[in-house]
C-alpha cells in the first residue's frame, strides 16, 4: 500500500505506520462487510429505524424489536390497560428479531406504549430500543414510549440547505435552559425568543445538546435513554422539526451534541438490560460499566451495535435535517482507559495497543455513513487526548472528522486566570496556545467550554470579577475588578476567535458574560430552576454593563466574516514582546495587536507591516463596548518608510496602544 497522507505530512508518525495502515484497512474491511462487499452503500446499511420500532403502514400498524435473549415479548399500553393478550404477543422471527403486525384500530396517535419482555428467569417492562417517542408522566414519573402519528404532520419547508461554514461560528446551546423564566424551556419558545438573538449576533450554526432523550435532567443529556426520541420534556418531534426548519430559513445550520460513547445504565427507561442480557449492547466483564461516567460502554466490535448507532446518525439527519453531528466523548471511545489517568506525552500514547480499534472504526464508518447522506454534513470531535488524524481525511489514513475541538485551548484560558497575575501573561505563550495545532486537521476554537459554567466551577467572566458582578454591573458604578474583567474577556475571546483554523464556538450566554452557574433542577436545590436558565434582561438592559461584551461578540464576528474564507488565511505573527506584554500578528489585510500589559500603555509603539494606510475598524476600548476611549479611532494611520525594508514592502505602523486592550486595523486598499 502506498504511505497514505497522514503519514507523509506528520514523518514523525512513520514509526506507526503498521498501526495506522491497520486501522485504515480495518475500517475498509468492516464497510465491505456491512455493504456485502459493495451490493449496498453504508447508508443502505445504515436505515434500521425504517425496520425496527413502530411504523403505521397501509395495511395497520408494524412493530419490530431485535431482542435474541427474549422468549417472550408482548405489547402492552393504554390501548390494552397495560395486559398482556395474545393479541398482543409477537412473533420471533430470524437472528433474534421480534415482530407483530396490528390493523389500523389498534393504535392510535399519542398512545403510552412499552414491551413486556420474557427472558429465562425473568421478566421486565421495557421501552423499546428504537423508539422515537418517550415521555414522562408528571405524576408518576415513570417513562413509556408514545405513539406519534399526528394527522396532519410538520411539512419542512427549507428542504435544501448547504451549511455556511465560512467560517463556522457554532453557539452552542441547551433548549430547556434558554430561557428567561425559572422553568424548562421549549422548543417553541427557543424558535421564538432565542433563535432571533442567535442570527443577529451574528452565528451561523447552533450546537443542541441534550437532544437525544435521557431520564435525568441533570445529566446535560449525556445519560442518554433512547437514542432515537427527542427529549419530549421539551416539546414535540414536530416542534423540533419546525425549530431546525426555521433555523434554516434563517441560514443558521443545526447540529446537535450526539452521544454514542456510553449510554444510561437504567434498566427500565434504557438498554441497560432490554431482554434479561445486560451485554446485548454493551462490552461483556469489566469494560461493560464506566469507571467515571456510571454509564455503560457499547460493544462496537458487534455488527448489530454498529448497524444501531450508524443508524441513529441517518435518523436524526433524515427524520429531522440535523446538518451533523459533535460527538461527544471521543476519547473515552478510543482508548480501554477511556484516557483516565494517561498523560499522552508523545507519540507512541497514541499506538500502544491500548486503543479501542473497535471503536475507532466505528467513528470511521459514522463518519463514511453521515457524510455519504449528506456531502455538506459538518462531523466535530470532542476529544482530549490529541490522536492523530481525527479530522484528517478518511482517504488520508484519518478518521474523517471535519473539525476537533480545540480543547486545549479553555484550559489555558481558565489555567492562566487562575494560576498567573497579570504581569505574567505571556503573549508568546498566548500565541502559541491557540495556534498550536495539525497542519492539516481543522478546529473548533472556544475560549470556554459549558463545563467551566456548571456547578463546581466558573465561567471566564466569574473568574475575573467574582462577586462585584453582583454589585459593580451597573453603568457608571463599574470598579477596578469590573474594568479589569469586562476589558479581558473582549481580549481573551478576540485573540481565541481571530486566530482560528477552522471554526469558532461560544456557549449560550457567555458571549455577554452570563454571571450565574449552571445547576440543573435536584433535590439538593428544591428542584429548582434559578440556575438553569439564561437571564436575557442582563445583555437587553441597557443600563448594564453586560451589552458591552454583547454588542463587542456582535462587532467581532462581524469583523472575521467581512474576510472570505477567513478560517483558511494565513496567520502571520508580526511581532510579540513578553517583557512589554505586546503581541501583533496578520490575517490577510487585518492586523491584530494586543496589549495585555496591566499598567503600561505604549505611545508610538512600532510594528513592521505591509506599506500602506490602516483604519481601525474594532477596539476592545472603545466606549461602546465598556472601554475608556483613550484612542481617536476615526484617525487613518499611514506607516512610515524606513530604506531597510524597503526590498520587503514593510514599513513601521506607529500606534498608541493602551494598557490591557485590543483592535484591529484593515488596510485600506
Amino acid at each position: 500500500m502506498e504511505t497514505l497522507n497522514l503519514i507523509k505530512n506528520d514523518p514523525w508518525l512513520e514509526p506507526y505506520a503498521d498501526a495506522i495502515v491497520g486501522r485504515y484497512q480495518h475500517a475498509i474491511n468492516k464497510e465491505a462487510e456491512l455493504t456485502r462487499k459493495g451490493k449496498q452503500t453504508l447508508a443502505d446499511f445504515a436505515s434500521g429505524y425504517l425496520y425496527f420500532g413502530l411504523h403505521h403502514t397501509d395495511k395497520g400498524w408494524t412493530f419490530r424489536e431485535w431482542a435474541p435473549n427474549a422468549t417472550q415479548i408482548f405489547i402492552v399500553g393504554t390501548f390494552n390497560g397495560w395486559k398482556e393478550e395474545k393479541k398482543y404477543s409477537l412473533k420471533r422471527k430470524s437472528n433474534g428479531v421480534w415482530e407483530i403486525n396490528l390493523p389500523e384500530n389498534a393504535l392510535k396517535h399519542e398512545d403510552l406504549y412499552k414491551l413486556k419482555i420474557y427472558w429465562e428467569g425473568g421478566a421486565g417492562e421495557r421501552i423499546p430500543a428504537w423508539a422515537t417517542r418517550v415521555v414522562q408522566d408528571e405524576q408518576t414519573k415513570i417513562f413509556s414510549a408514545q405513539v406519534w402519528a399526528p394527522a396532519k404532520p410538520y411539512k419542512m419547508k427549507k428542504r435544501a440547505f448547504k451549511p455556511a461554514t465560512d467560517p463556522l461560528l457554532i453557539y452552542e446551546c441547551h433548549i430547556g435552559m434558554g430561557q428567561q423564566e425559572e422553568k424548562v424551556g421549549s422548543y417553541r419558545e427557543f424558535q421564538e425568543k432565542v433563535l432571533p438573538r442567535v442570527a443577529r449576533d451574528g452565528y451561523n450554526c447552533i450546537q443542541v445538546m441534550a437532544i437525544q432523550e435521557h431520564p435525568y435532567y441533570g445529566s446535560f443529556g449525556y445519560h442518554v435513554s433512547s437514542f432515537f426520541a427527542a427529549s419530549s420534556r421539551f416539546g414535540t418531534p414536530d416542534e423540533l422539526k419546525e425549530l431546525i426548519d426555521t433555523a434554516h430559513q434563517m441560514g443558521i445550520a443545526v447540529i446537535m451534541d450526539i452521544v454514542h460513547s456510553h449510554a444510561v445504565k437504567n434498566e427500565l427507561e434504557g438498554l441497560g438490560n432490554l431482554a434479561g442480557d445486560p451485554n446485548q449492547y454493551f462490552y461483556p466483564g469489566g469494560r461493560r460499566e464506566h469507571p467515571a461516567w456510571d454509564s455503560l460502554c457499547f460493544d462496537y466490535g458487534k455488527n448489530e451495535v454498529l448497524h444501531f448507532l450508524l443508524s441513529n446518525c441517518k435518523f436524526w439527519m433524515e427524520e429531522y435535517r440535523f446538518d451533523g453531528f459533535r460527538f461527544d466523548g471521543v476519547t473515552s471511545m478510543l482508548y480501554y482507559s477511556h484516557g483516565l489517568g494517561e498523560a499522552f506525552c508523545n507519540y507512541a500514547d497514541y499506538f500502544n495497543g491500548h486503543q479501542d480499534d473497535n471503536a475507532i472504526c466505528y467513528l470511521t464508518l459514522a463518519n463514511r455513513l453521515i457524510h455519504q447522506v449528506n456531502p455538506k454534513a459538518i462531523t466535530i470531535a470532542e476529544e482530549v487526548s490529541g490522536m492523530p488524524g481525527l479530522a484528517a481525511k478518511f482517504e488520508d489514513g484519518g478518521y474523517g472528522f471535519d473539525y476537533r475541538m480545540a480543547m486545549n485551548i479553555p484550559d489555558y484560558w481558565i489555567k492562566t486566570i487562575k494560576e498567573k497575575i497579570d504581569e505574567d501573561w505571556k503573549p508568546s505563550s498566548m500565541f502559541w496556545e491557540v495556534t498550536n495545532r495539525r497542519a492539516d486537521e481543522k478546529t473548533i476554537s472556544y475560549a470556554e467550554s459549558h463545563d467551566q459554567a456548571l456547578v463546581g466551577d466558573k465561567t471566564i467572566i466569574f473568574r475575573l470579577i467574582d462577586a462585584d458582578m453582583y454589585w459593580h454591573m451597573q453603568k457608571g458604578d463599574e470598579n477596578y475588578t469590573v474594568h479589569r474583567g469586562i476589558a479581558l474577556h473582549k481580549m481573551i475571546r478576540l485573540l481565541t476567535a481571530s486566530t482560528i483554523n477552522g471554526g469558532y464556538l461560544n456557549f449560550m450566554g457567555n458571549e455577554f458574560g452570563h454571571p450565574e452557574w449552571i445547576d440543573f433542577p435536584r433535590e439538593g436545590n428544591g428542584w429548582s430552576c434559578k440556575y438553569a436558565r439564561r437571564q436575557w434582561d442582563l445583555v437587553d438592559n441597557p443600563n448594564l454593563a453586560y451589552h458591552y461584551l454583547g454588542d463587542f461578540d456582535a462587532a467581532m464576528l462581524s469583523v472575521i466574516k467581512s474576510i472570505k474564507n477567513f478560517q483558511k488565511t494565513a496567520v502571520q505573527e508580526i511581532w510579540h514582546n513578553d517583557g512589554d506584554q505586546v503581541l501583533a500578528y496578520k490575517r490577510k489585510d487585518l492586523i491584530f495587536v494586543f496589549n495585555f500589559n496591566p499598567k503600561q500603555s505604549f505611545t508610538d509603539y512600532g510594528f513592521l507591516v505591509p506599506a500602506g494606510a490602516y483604519d481601525v475598524i474594532l477596539n476592545t476600548d472603545a466606549p461602546q463596548y465598556g472601554g475608556n476611549g483613550l484612542t481617536d479611532d476615526t484617525i487613518r494611520h499611514f506607516t512610515n518608510f524606513d530604506p531597510l525594508y524597503k526590498k520587503d514592502k514593510k514599513e513601521w505602523l506607529k500606534l498608541y496602544i493602551p494598557a490591557r486592550t485590543a483592535m484591529v486595523l484593515r488596510q485600506i486598499k
